[in-house]
């Protein structure tokens, strides 16, 4: 079964913001959904790169150095920006980050408390400012506050999945 490259992907506009609520119970189950994927990897397989892909380890370590980036454009919106935070494209911090030297624990940790911040954020949000939009700078689309949650719940799944098929290679191995 292929995945459909990031970058590939197309986010269309999210008319009914009733549904944030229930993006946001998928956002704060990701660090739990991490963690029971990785509960019986060993701290060696979670560092072992397949086919030329980041590790178990780095794959959460990036959701970490994402979270700065989501917590901004959540910001960004409260404060009435024209267009979001940019992304960097590259990956630079996940590419130089030694995430691989880390424990799975202490990672795990990271991503909750961040990921906690960034759902305490978005629940302040007043019903008038559930209605803000700014502009993704790289789609070129319109976002509001739901939008931006679903791009992060999506960009999660994306990572959450990449997750299971190392597991899955790391299995066959």
């Amino acid at each position: 079964m292929e995945r459909t490259e990031w970058f590939k992907r197309k986010f269309p506009k999210i008319e009914d913001s009733g549904r944030l609520p229930t993006i946001l119970e998928r956002l704060e189950g990701t660090s739990f959904r991490i963690a029971n994927k990785v509960k019986n990897i060993d701290e060696d397989h979670a560092t072992r790169v397949v086919d030329g892909k980041w590790s178990i380890k780095k794959e959460i370590g990036h959701l970490i150095d994402l979270e700065p980036l989501w917590i901004g454009r959540a910001d960004d919106l409260l404060n009435g920006v024209d267009i979001l935070g940019e992304a960097d494209l590259a990956n630079k911090k996940t590419h130089i980050s030694n995430h691989d030297s880390r424990s799975l624990d202490s990672l795990l940790s990271e991503v909750n408390d961040l990921r906690t911040d960034l759902i305490k954020k978005i629940r302040s949000f007043s019903n008038e400012d559930i209605e803000r939009t700014a502009l993704h700078p790289r789609l070129k689309t319109p976002m509001q506050i739901v939008d931006l949650a679903y791009f992060v719940a999506e960009h999660d799944d994306h990572h959450l999945s990449q997750i299971s098929w190392l597991i899955n290679k790391l299995e066959e191995v």
